[in-house]
């Protein structure tokens, strides 16, 4: 269910206008967020840790409502809810594409999502199904403490669906620290709304 802004009374529309033109409108920002508390809870609960963190910044970006603005033929729409749509790795050292539907209750995410790994693991190559807008696209880079990211892109394509990654967690002391690069499209949101995804998704990992 979506629901069309009205671009000519938006407050955003000059934003809009302005960097809806540039040949590359996304922008990044790579941030550490402290995720120990969080990693307990999962390991308590028996819930996968990458599935718990993802799902807890699907809850924040559900809560946002600038992250489920999308550009759909030149005009602008809000979606009521968007899932994510993640890389699933395999043992054969390949990834298909996957989709996690999002559930307000964490047991029907984990239900939902633990069986979608199971889908795309027992296929072969990139398993794509139906293009959607409903989406955040998500990556995860297990191997690799990064700093920054950039994104292989197709640049007529849909632009305006927004990609988080995660990387490789580090210990420092009792702390545990994971990157989180977000990309966005500066035509619907800006840094300030990228600062509100980053503050509650660490909210929410000290409360978990």
């Amino acid at each position: 269910m979506k629901n069309e802004i009205d671009i000519k009374n938006w407050k955003r529309r000059e934003h809009f206008e302005f960097f809806n033109q540039f040949d590359e409108p996304l922008f990044g920002i790579t941030v550490k967020v402290e995720c120990a508390s969080a990693y307990q809870t999962a390991k308590e609960k028996g819930y996968p840790f990458s599935l718990y963190y993802l799902y807890l910044s699907l809850k924040v970006v559900n809560e946002i409502e600038e992250f489920r603005y999308r550009i759909e033929d030149d005009k602008v729409y809000c979606y009521a809810s968007v899932g994510a749509g993640p890389t699933i790795f395999r043992e054969d050292e390949t990834f298909g594409y996957g989709f996690y539907s999002f559930y307000e209750d964490i047991e029907a995410f984990m239900k939902s999502a633990l069986l979608e790994n199971e889908r795309v693991k027992a296929n072969t190559g990139l398993c794509f199904s139906e293009y959607r807008e409903d989406i955040i696209h998500y990556s995860t880079l297990p191997w690799a403490d990064f700093t920054a990211v950039n994104h292989a892109r197709m640049w007529d394509a849909a632009r305006s669906v927004p990609k988080i990654t995660f990387g490789k967690i580090t210990r420092d002391g009792d702390k545990m620290w994971l990157p989180v690069d977000i990309h966005a499209n500066h035509a619907l949101l800006d840094g300030f709304h990228v600062g509100k995804f980053v503050e509650r998704f660490q909210a929410l990992l000290h409360q978990a």
